[in-house]
């Protein structure tokens, strides 16, 4: 794939090898904030100083005359002490056009593709209700990550991991049953509507075990739950039950394994993991002096799992109350002989909902379904992953469903209506041109929706690497503000043959740009509004 940021560093880094005799370091190739500063920067010719001995003046000429030369390149400034300023040439950008064009969907893929397993575990609420706005945070950020590195060519598998076992499901399965039979909730127990709306439509006797009615209330929690999810374009390919984990003698498997190890230990009775050879805070027990096997026993076992299944990397996303299993998990892993570096736990702070909607909205608990009625599906995709997976997030239900260029989801998604417009506007009239006009030279406007969508490889293979879908976001919206920008400017239709092949070229790549990207974090891309 011809990426046309890429091929201008690697134009960059030839002129640097030539006077070092190879040696290149940080280019620092970027664009700069203000446009009169050129297309791209470079601040290389003061990282060179000390290696040539030469000040970095002297040094950013002698690159100048060299990178001048290029055809791509139609004229380069020196500013301040060594700063290298780049004006791209129109042969550039009509390259830099086509070469998108081409790609397609395709572009930007593959750009660090290490081929190897990534298992992404997310979402993970237990079956005793229905999944929560919290959950809908870890759903969408969880999602948008498997997303991203399934794109730059990361082989991925997205599992569900749910508690079916232990107190507080025994305290479910007893509440499914005092709700059908007109009984008492035990103290502690679900008292929520969908609890009692899954009794209603259980079909058991009333005379039913209550083993029975747990089980068969469990199944259909997780059908409720699953429906919820895929609502949300949120699919697994995996779902592993706590109990499953038990049943198949994983749990003292991975006792053993540990204890083999030299990482067990017994103390007052009970039988302990010695996590902090390995940097936890504390030792953990995992099983207690009565026997009952620890919830963390079976944390142990689950990750031993998925690396024996070939994961060459563990990927966990949790909420914010889930800090401290970063050390411990890490700490198991390492308990069982596998390397720590190859569990990542990735930690979303608490999501909030605001605004007058919010008064519609009943009772204290806001969920999935909830949200996703509220301000539709993508909407709610794009909100919960436009900041940062670490930051607290509050999501304005009124902007969330305001027509306006203030909503950013709508912003972005009418320019991509608007560029589909555009397209069958100029093929209703029979003006549909192939290529990119090689003879007109682009207006400021074109020039900077271009390299806009140049940056696409950088930006999705950065995101990836940091895990951070809401620079996707960020992405988008600055791709619509370029694209909206040039559209009021500029009329896309000109009379000009060429004028008007170069435009209809940069609206098609700016549609196709924006599906891509609104993919990544699963939100339509509508043709029209």
């Amino acid at each position: 794939m011809n990426d046309p940021v890429t091929a201008l560093h690697a134009t960059v880094s030839a002129a640097v090898s030539g006077l070092t005799g190879g040696e290149v370091p940080e280019l620092g190739l970027e664009r700069p904030g203000n446009a009169a500063h050129g297309d791209y920067a470079t601040s290389v010719a003061m990282r060179l100083a000390p290696l040539l001995g030469k000040a970095p003046r002297d040094i950013a000429q002698l690159l100048a005359d060299v990178l001048v030369a290029d055809p791509a390149i139609a004229s380069v400034e020196i500013a301040g002490p060594g700063f290298i300023n780049l004006r791209l040439a129109a042969s550039w950008y009509h390259q830099a056009l086509s070469d998108m064009l081409s790609a397609g969907a395709q572009f930007g893929r593959s750009v660090v593709a290490a081929g190897d397993e990534i298992l992404v575990e997310f979402v993970s609420a237990n079956p005793t209700g229905d999944l929560t706005i919290g959950s809908a945070r870890n759903a969408a950020y969880g999602d948008s990550v498997a997303r991203l590195l399934t794109f730059v060519g990361e082989q991925v598998t997205r599992e569900y991991y749910f508690n079916d076992a232990g107190n507080q499901i025994a305290l479910f399965g007893q509440s499914v049953q005092a709700r059908r039979l007109g009984a008492e909730i035990p103290e502690g127990g679900y008292p929520g509507d969908e609890v009692g709306e899954l009794a209603a439509a259980l079909d058991l006797p009333d005379d039913a075990s209550l083993a029975e009615w747990t089980a068969r209330g469990i199944e259909a929690m997780m059908v409720r739950i699953r429906g919820s999810l895929e609502r949300m374009r949120v699919t697994f390919d995996l779902w592993t039950s706590e109990q499953t984990l038990h049943a198949s003698g994983a749990v003292q498997k991975a006792i053993a394994q540990a204890r083999s190890e030299g990482h067990v230990f017994e103390q007052a009775g009970a039988t302990w993991l010695r996590t902090t050879s390995f940097g936890d805070d504390k030792d953990r027990v995992l099983l207690k002096a009565d026997g009952e096997l620890t919830y963390f026993a079976a944390d142990l076992a689950y990750v031993g799992l998925k690396f024996e299944r070939g994961a060459a990397r563990a990927l966990y996303v949790l909420g914010a109350d889930h800090h401290g299993y970063i050390s411990r998990l890490k700490a198991g892993a390492a308990c069982l002989g596998y390397d720590p570096e190859r569990v990542e736990v990735l930690i979303y702070q608490l999501v909030t909902v605001s605004g007058e909607r919010m008064g519609k909205r009943r009772g204290n608990v806001i969920t999935l379904d909830g949200l996703a009625d509220a301000i539709g599906v993508d909407a709610a995709r794009f909100f919960l992953v436009q900041r940062s997976h670490d930051q607290m997030l509050d999501i304005d239900l009124d902007l969330a469903v305001e027509t306006s260029s203030k909503n950013p989801v709508f912003y972005v998604q009418y320019a991509h209506a608007r560029c589909q417009s555009i397209l069958r506007k100029a093929q209703a009239d029979g003006l549909t041109t192939t290529g990119t006009g090689p003879a007109h030279a682009p207006e400021p406007q074109e020039a900077a929706l271009i390299r806009r969508l140049a940056e696409w490889p950088d930006v999705v293979a950065t995101a990836a690497d940091l895990r951070a879908p809401h620079r996707i976001v960020t992405w988008t919206q600055e791709l619509a503000a370029d694209f909206h920008a040039f559209h009021h400017d500029l009329f896309v239709l000109h009379e000009d043959e060429e004028i008007r092949a170069f435009r209809l070229s940069a609206v098609a790549a700016t549609g196709e740009a924006i599906a891509r990207a609104l993919d990544v974090i699963g939100v339509a891309a509508p043709d029209s509004m």
